[in-house]
């Protein structure tokens, strides 16, 4: 979320950097709001001395023996008036709050500017272009030839845009994300991570998949039974500032809806949510393997052949928070350990440097790293690492005591190291042979139990 001081103080520079991303910022809207809010909250805190200055009133007169019932009458009046300002007050706090909430975060000034993926930068390829003398299958052909990949079964079970593994492929997949996790374990500083898979509202507003992608999810339901009753506050210490605190009644959420969720980021973020962590403590670094679940309700008749664009896909993900001063330098590392799976596996691919028109909503900077898929003669997203800033953390109110002591607002960085389902795809494809027989990676056989190859 950005911070909203940053809007009262420079609203026209806000607009003119979330237009670089194709956003239309509503100033109008905000202005009037904001109008409104300082009118009301400056009489609401007239309203308020009055009614103390009134208040010590009594206590003199009384003390004097003297009549209070006319000053009595006047605080009662002044009681009712200030209740009334104290609900206008809320109201107006929620709507900015709604409209903060669809806000999307600003790109660094680094960033390209652009319209689309076709205004991408490109940073960086590693390797070459494999090179095949036959013609190439695609992975849903191999997988179908090794007899491992079942998706006539797994649509008879649960529908469209869902996978059956089976044998020696599921294996893979499971040796993939075992050797990724090792990767990220041993050789990188990461803490793993065992989370839940279905989270409630809170933390998916706390990322920012909440509200604006809400049709992107899947949502939970358990039984028949309601909890309706059940609201927490969103905020901790404040929200928008100007009085407005974590125990103010307007500004509530039903906890009563669960999420499966989308990625690991959710929940490994959400860990430090309402947290102050210690700066000794910092950086902090995360790796979950997850499934993931999406409905891809954006993306209907994209990929509709094999295992890209699933409802249902696993992930390593690694997740970081960061003290503000390093999380550029920490989003480079974090790349470069995404890029070192796809170098151990000795797969080709591209770095890409997104632009203002094709990073994510909460993200303030983002690389992709697009690996190399044979039988469609280009490069695939196997992941995107990128940078938040303070955007999740303030949503979440995750921060750090600094170096004097006072509690401050942390960066958060996440990206896939990798999408699992998508690097096997690239293996199978990369290294098909002619025959229809796979070769496994070097790195891999020791989690196959020393197999070279799958073979129908």
């Amino acid at each position: 979320m950005l911070d909203i001081q940053i809007l009262r103080n420079d609203l026209a520079g806000v607009a003119a950097r979330l237009a670089t991303r194709g956003f239309v910022l509503d100033t109008t809207k905000f202005e009037q709001l904001e109008g409104e809010r300082k009118v009301i909250q400056t009489r609401t805190q007239e309203l308020q001395a009055k009614r103390n200055s009134a208040s010590k009133q009594i206590g003199i007169a009384k003390s004097k023996g003297e009549d209070v019932s006319a000053i009595m009458a006047e605080v009662a009046n002044l009681g009712d008036e200030l209740k009334q300002a104290e609900v206008q007050l809320g109201e107006v706090q929620i709507a900015l709050q709604t409209m903060l909430e669809v806000l999307p975060n600003m790109p660094n000034e680094s960033v390209p500017v652009g319209k689309s993926e076709a205004d991408n930068v490109e940073v960086r390829k590693v390797g070459s272009v494999p090179k095949f003398d036959f013609a190439v299958k695609d992975h849903v052909s191999l997988g179908e030839g090794l007899g491992g990949l079942d998706f006539e079964t797994a649509a008879k079970i649960s529908g469209a845009r869902f996978s059956l593994l089976k044998g020696g492929l599921a294996r893979l997949h499971r040796a993939l994300a075992q050797f990724m996790l090792d990767t990220h374990i041993d050789q990188h500083g990461y803490t793993e991570t065992y989370v839940p898979y279905i989270v409630n509202s809170a933390s998916m507003r706390g990322t920012g998949q909440l509200p604006k992608f809400e049709q992107d999810l899947f949502q939970v339901s358990f039984g028949g039974t309601s909890n309706k009753a059940a609201m927490v506050n969103v905020y901790a210490d404040k929200f928008l500032g100007d009085g407005l605190v974590a125990n103010d009644a307007n500004i509530k959420v039903d906890v009563e809806n669960w999420y499966l969720i989308p990625t690991a980021e959710v929940p490994v973020t959400n860990m430090v949510r309402d947290e102050i962590v210690p700066l000794e403590k910092l950086p902090m670094k995360f790796v979950a393997h997850t499934p993931c679940f999406r409905s891809e309700a954006g993306s209907a008749g994209r990929d509709t052949r094999g295992m890209i664009r699933q409802h249902q896909f696993d992930k390593v993900e690694l997740v970081q928070m960061v003290h503000p001063d390093e999380s550029y330098v920490a989003l480079e590392q974090l790349l470069g350990h995404a890029e070192t799976i796809l170098q151990k596996l000795g797969l080709h691919y591209r770095v890409v440097k997104l632009c203002t028109g094709d990073i994510g909503f909460s993200a303030a900077m983002t690389y992709d790293i697009e690996v190399w898929l044979p039988a469609q003669n280009t490069y695939r997203e196997i992941s995107s690492c990128s940078n938040f800033e303070a955007f999740q953390a303030r949503r979440m109110q995750a921060r750090f005591r600094n170096a004097q002591g006072k509690p401050e607002l942390l960066h958060t960085l996440n990206g896939s190291g990798l999408a699992v389902g998508r690097t096997l795809v690239a293996v199978l494809e990369n290294y098909q042979q002619a025959d229809g027989s796979v070769v496994i990676p070097e790195v891999l056989r020791p989690y196959m139990g020393g197999l070279e190859k799958l073979a129908g």
